[in-house]
């Protein structure tokens, strides 16, 4: 073992400097031991003075060089691990801009070990999904779900001029309502599901829940009229042409109702009431034309607006839907009269409470912009 005082004046400032400066707590642990070592301590005093093994400090007092910091690193902090080159990082970052289609490949999103098999193939450097994503995170990025975007589908020249005629419809709307009525139109479901949630347990422990799969859907058509935000809304069996026409036809009669209520005769209606504009998107039994001439002849009062493709942000209804979905999302329902019951009550009681003008998660992040 080294003498006491066997370091040099110029040794000892050199680590007391490397003591002070350095923030690996590694080799600044071992700078201690050098320096206890020159202050006459034994390896033994050092080991339980420090709090560390026997052996390590037995170790560092031989290959320890005073004149050379550099031998106070191990294999891995100098820097031999480190396998990703400047190049390489550069390149990861331009991949992951990337859709892995432009690339040939048929998946749809790169995790870290796909990223990691591409850029050796494209590098020669291997390296595994775990080190690629460290990268990834000491350059700020997080894996995140994407956003579903409809953007490259849609028509911008007409969602222009169909945003522009909604605005028009809208303004005679809010200045005569006795001329015109605006309502908003479309379908949707609403399973009966078991839906895992999280709960409250030991760590390293967690709790078993009953897990049934209870089958139902519940298929709901109806509309939302822009003046008051009034809701009718029907229970069918599901969305076709046929289902189409008859709830059409129920709603029609109640806009007759009111409008005798009113005071008014319901053979005045055709040719004195409101002309009502039913904005809704184009699914194929909206448009079927046995049932468009019959809603012509039958309904005369009502005018069908289709939506330009790709615009659910344009229909208002969207976030109906989209509102009851988050309420009924956290509840578990013993039978499908149960969740019916719920969605009547939501639905056509006005018990549902809407933030207009919020976004929908499930629609491409869309802002309703009507």
């Amino acid at each position: 073992m080294p003498a006491k005082n066997h370091l040099t004046s110029q040794q000892i400032e050199k680590l007391q400097k490397a003591l002070k400066l350095e923030e690996n707590g590694e080799i600044r642990e071992r700078i201690l031991i050098l320096l206890l070592l020159n202050d006459g301590k034994t390896q033994a005093n050092i080991a339980e003075f420090l709090g560390c093994s026997l052996n390590k400090v037995s170790y560092w007092c031989v290959h320890g060089d005073p004149e050379n910091l550099e031998s106070l690193k191990d294999e891995r902090m100098k820097g031999n691990h480190k396998k990703a080159t400047d190049k390489y990082i550069e390149i990861l970052l331009e991949t992951i801009d990337k859709e892995p289609e432009e690339l040939g490949y048929e998946f749809g999103r790169w995790t870290a070990q796909r990223l990691a098999t591409y850029l050796e193939q494209l590098t020669g450097i291997q390296l595994s999904g775990s080190q690629v994503r460290r990268i990834l995170e000491k350059k700020k990025y997080v894996y995140l779900w994407t956003k579903y975007s409809l953007e490259s589908k849609r028509n911008l020249e007409k969602r222009k001029a169909f945003k522009q005629k909604i605005a028009e419809y809208l303004r005679i709307e809010k200045e005569h309502p006795e001329r015109l009525q605006v309502w908003f139109w479309d379908e949707s479901g609403f399973s009966l599901r078991v839906i895992r949630r999280k709960s409250w347990c030991k760590k390293g422990h967690s709790k078993n829940v009953r897990g049934d799969r209870r089958k139902g859907r519940i298929n709901v058509m109806g509309g939302l009229r822009y003046s008051d935000k009034k809701r009718f809304v029907e229970f069918i069996d599901k969305g076709n042409a046929d289902n189409f026409y008859k709830v059409l036809k129920i709603f029609y009669e109640e806009i007759v109702f009111d409008w005798v209520e009113a005071g008014n005769q319901a053979k005045d209606f055709a040719e004195k009431g409101a002309k009502i504009v039913i904005i809704l998107d184009n699914a194929s039994f909206h448009k079927k034309q046995e049932y468009i001439n019959k809603i012509e002849t039958e309904m005369p009062n009502i005018h069908l607006e289709f939506l330009p493709e790709y615009s659910p942000d344009y229909n208002l209804i969207e976030l109906v839907w989209h509102s009851t979905k988050e309420y009924i999302a956290n509840r578990l329902f013993q039978s499908i009269e149960d969740l019916e019951y719920l969605l009547h009550q939501l639905l056509n009681e006005g018990e549902l409470i809407i933030k207009w003008g919020r976004k929908l998660k499930n629609k491409g992040d869309a802002v309703i912009t009507i």
